[in-house]
């Protein structure tokens, strides 16, 4: 009899090991796995939009621009998640398979995760430290929610239509991506 993959209690150490060997990605909270599903066009899209748009304006600071591949760490909640954009300004490591200190985040929303993006990730990631942005955004209408936090108060803004996103997640960091870049070729 084989028990469902989320059934599994896995070590941090356990959990590592599958993910170097597996054809399909998990995340991992408090020792349970779940399997990440395939996103549309559309997810992607936008996915790839969002990192050009960071990335080039990134280029030269020190961090850097992740998407959907690289496994963030949020240690205060045991859990291990795969955000669709992250922005880091850790020290390059070649070899590393997680970041754990994020100043940017960003989740794309599908009809599967819009539950576990806006309560379950909002609530670790706001654990992070380092971490002084938070992205919603949503595929099926111009409509993102950013969270920032100041002096360890979060606000969330809410923006759509023709709006741009001024994002400043790291002293001296400003970049601004309109909405027309996030959906372009998409709504």
């Amino acid at each position: 009899m084989s028990i469902p993959a989320h059934d599994l209690q896995l070590s941090v150490e356990e959990y590592l090991r599958l993910e170097e060997s597996s054809d399909v990605r998990h995340e991992y909270v408090s020792g349970r796995i779940f399997a990440m599903v395939g996103s549309t066009e559309a997810h992607n899209a936008i996915v790839v939009n969002l990192t050009i748009a960071i990335g080039s304006q990134i280029r030269g600071s020190g961090c850097r621009a992740f998407s959907t591949d690289m496994k963030l760490r949020v240690e205060a909640t045991n859990s291990f998640y795969y955000p669709d954009v992250m922005v880091s300004c850790e020290s390059y490591q070649a070899k590393a398979i997680f970041k754990q200190a994020p100043c940017l985040l960003i989740e794309v929303l599908s009809p599967s995760t819009i539950d576990i993006d806006r309560r379950e990730k909002l609530l670790a990631y706001q654990n992070i430290t380092s971490l002084n942005e938070y992205a919603i955004v949503y595929q099926e209408e111009r409509r993102v929610e950013l969270y920032k936090r100041r002096e360890n108060e979060w606000t969330v803004t809410v923006h759509t239509g023709a709006d741009s996103l001024v994002l400043t997640p790291a002293p001296g960091l400003e970049l601004n991506v309109s909405l027309d870049e996030v959906y372009e070729g998409v709504l």
